[in-house]
């Protein structure tokens, strides 16, 4: 998979499939030969030859710009014997040395492309391995994902995710580490690892948070970042019973989910705040674990908050309630495509947060009955 993937993207960069972008040396090229024909000889709009290889390389290969820069200089020969005194011998030293110098450079540009498309196939291997693709049905609950780096060229982050079926239920894990980078992806890593052994051990949310708190501190102790004293996140656990019509939620400084009934949506504010992990042995590790109804057809948001807190050019946050009681009985992978497209256009295209989300919908297929 891998190498059909990196063979796929060297034949889309050096191939046929030329756009309008990669074409403008050519149109460069010809636009100055046609008005070198053209002009008076006294303007000598010859001289701007260089310019075409000099493009060319900052998107063309290391051979088709060298063999640019012999067209240019062809022409430039051409031209020598319509018109005299063009200062052709001057022309074509400056074609010969833009165009070895472009050759070099579309060289080093090629060699740092391979260097980043490697570093992102170690990207995407680790976000599997973070973040791996969850089951889109456990029992009788669809689920569904979503993530978006605020940069480009990002794979992971400090946002995280998981959804087990236990023998207890289906229990979900989304949070958000503090910070950026590779200590946060580090944090991230220790929580979904601790979360998967203890969703199935645990059996009740509160002793799953324990172990959670234990990890992130351990990690924090062992693992110091200079600008940072500690590492903390924000957590939200959730535990479905399997034909239970309920959902219980643990909600340690994250933002409150969102759950749509009969047409209504509700945001699941905590009864009483449960502190962020890490943080237990500054504020207390009291944690409540809230109940609310969870009725077939009715549809569950949990969020980090890069989704809640995008902002508009005029620093508007995202109304994310109001989008919620807008969107209707959709199913949740439509659900989070449209969250995904709305977001980018309330932000103008860029994100400044990295964004977490997972759409839960109870189905109304009995438990017992086949999966999709």
């Amino acid at each position: 998979m891998i190498m059909s993937a990196r063979l796929w993207r060297r034949r889309a960069a050096y191939s046929g499939r030329w756009d309008a972008a990669r074409l403008s040396p050519v149109v460069l090229t010809v636009l100055i030969a046609g008005l070198a024909f053209s002009t008076p000889r006294e303007i000598a709009v010859s001289r701007l030859l260089p310019a075409a290889p000099a493009l060319a390389a900052a998107m063309w290969p290391v051979l088709p710009t060298i063999l640019l820069g012999g067209f240019c200089l062809l022409i430039m020969i051409v031209l020598s014997f319509f018109y005299a005194d063009l200062g052709t011998q001057y022309t074509s030293a400056a074609i010969v040395a833009v165009t070895l110098a472009a050759a070099y450079a579309s060289h080093v540009r090629h060699q740092r492309e391979e260097i980043l498309f490697q570093l992102r196939l170690v990207a995407d291997t680790a976000q599997k391995v973070l973040l791996r693709p969850l089951p889109r049905r456990i029992e009788d609950i669809d689920i569904e994902s979503l993530y978006l780096a605020a940069q480009e060229q990002a794979r992971i982050g400090g946002d995280f995710y998981e959804a087990i079926g236990t023998p207890y239920g289906v229990r979900l894990l989304i949070g958000d580490v503090r910070g950026k980078g590779l200590s946060a992806v580090g944090a991230a890593s220790a929580v979904i690892s601790c979360f998967r052994e203890a969703a199935y051990d645990e059996p009740d949310l509160r002793g799953i948070i324990h172990r959670l708190e234990t990890t992130v501190t351990r990690h924090s102790a062992a693992f110091p970042v200079p600008d940072q004293p500690e590492h903390f996140a924000t957590a939200l656990l959730a535990e479905i019973p399997y034909g239970g019509g309920h959902v219980r939620l643990l909600n340690c400084g994250h933002p409150p989910p969102l759950i749509a009934h009969c047409g209504k949506v509700r945001v699941l504010e905590p009864a009483v705040p449960s502190p962020p992990l890490n943080l237990a042995a500054l504020i207390g590790d009291r944690y409540w674990v809230d109940m609310v109804a969870f009725a077939p057809g009715d549809q569950l948001l949990l969020y980090t908050d890069g989704v809640s807190e995008t902002r508009d050019h005029a620093g508007r946050f995202f109304p994310l309630s109001d989008w919620m009681r807008r969107q209707g009985r959709q199913q949740p992978r439509e659900l989070l495509d449209q969250l995904h497209r709305d977001l980018l256009e309330h932000s103008g295209g860029r994100l400044d947060d990295d964004i977490a989300a997972l759409a839960l919908r109870c189905s109304t297929r009995r438990t017992g009955e086949p999966s999709e």
